[in-house]
């Protein structure tokens, strides 16, 4: 695969549509410094000097999309709190086009990171994990009949926090799978709920969920390869995409071809929503009409520059575009047993 071709498929993705479905949330980043130890408890008093928030979840993946030029639609829950304000507010920034449902006892999903001197100190989250009530369903479902003709790609978001259930699933697929041409459904897995994913298009897990879902050890190539048959057997999915973090990805375009991309990152500070970053991309180059081996080894070449950047970043074409022209060509080659 040429560079030229990598880089026409960058200018490519200018304007094309994604559906995004998931669980959303709010990143919340408290920042400071430690001097002394608490007096009630040995634990370190951090004193705050800075706030954020960002777009987590189903959120980040629709923010990559645009940030790439893409024109994502983000279905999503949040709740009638402060939290949920904040985080409409943050879409409406981004430039994203949502559909939003309120629910009066949900709140919103909030994690809440503390960090002093650059360090995590703790993680506090806000939640309340469960599936929407037939009423939020039914809501759902009406947004998705008068949006599912304008888009060739859905990706589900499951993070585990309810919106992506077992009630949802029993409807969607019949829903998607009744017209005439049927969008492409990516999904990012959440352990727990593997088996609700059949008869999905793609299935991007990391190596411990493939691992998971599989119930294989993944160390080597051999295993990859095991744990990926493993999962067509238990799913009978069209194509999986397993990142390998440093090592790449391994994309099996069906049960028997699979092929390993290696990494372009050429720094790797945090990997904080690369596996959002790897799925926004391929939808996105999927929605363009490019073939599945090209919209991973863009997504692989994205991935590398999020994970040299500190927090959930995203890619911008320029950023693609430099890093693509700095790096070797890849060198895709087929894996056998």
């Amino acid at each position: 695969m040429s560079h030229e071709m990598i880089l026409e498929a960058v200018s490519a993705l200018k304007g094309h549509k994604v559906m995004i479905i998931g669980d959303l949330m709010l990143d919340h980043y408290l920042m400071g410094g430690v001097e002394r130890i608490s007096p009630e408890a040995p634990v370190p008093v951090v004193q705050v000097k800075d706030e954020s928030f960002f777009l987590g979840g189903a959120g980040n993946v629709a923010r990559n999309i645009a940030d790439l030029g893409g024109k994502p639609l983000l279905i999503g829950a949040v709740g009638t709190d402060h939290n949920g304000e904040i985080l409409e507010n943050l879409c409406e920034h981004a430039g994203l086009s949502t559909r939003l449902i309120q629910g009066g006892d949900r709140p919103t999903t909030v994690k809440t990171r503390i960090i002093a001197h650059n360090q995590q100190v703790v993680r506090v989250d806000q939640e309340r994990v469960g599936s929407l009530s037939p009423e939020e369903m039914n809501t759902l479902f009406v947004i998705l009949q008068e949006n599912l003709p304008d888009f060739p790609v859905i990706i589900l978001s499951d993070y585990g926090k309810g919106f992506i259930s077992k009630e949802f699933m029993d409807r969607f697929m019949p829903l998607v799978q009744a017209r005439s041409t049927p969008p492409l459904i990516l999904v990012d897995p959440k352990t727990v709920n593997y088996d609700l994913y059949r008869g999905v298009d793609l299935l991007t897990p990391n190596t411990k969920e493939a691992s998971e879902g599989a119930n294989l050890p993944v160390s080597d190539q051999a295993s990859i390869i095991a744990a990926g048959r493993a999962l067509f057997r238990r799913l009978n999915c069209r194509n999986l995409l397993i990142t390998l973090g440093p090592d790449g990805m391994a994309l099996f375009e069906g049960n028997d071809a699979i092929k390993h991309i290696p990494t372009f990152a050429r720094k790797v500070f945090d990997v904080t929503g690369a596996g959002d970053t790897v799925i926004a991309t391929t939808g996105l180059a999927l929605a363009a009409g490019m073939d599945l081996l090209t919209a991973c080894t863009l997504a692989n070449y994205a991935a590398g520059v999020v994970v040299a950047q500190v927090g959930a970043a995203t890619a911008t074409p320029g950023e693609l575009l430099e890093t693509i022209n700095e790096l070797p060509e890849p060198q895709v080659t087929f894996w056998t047993e």
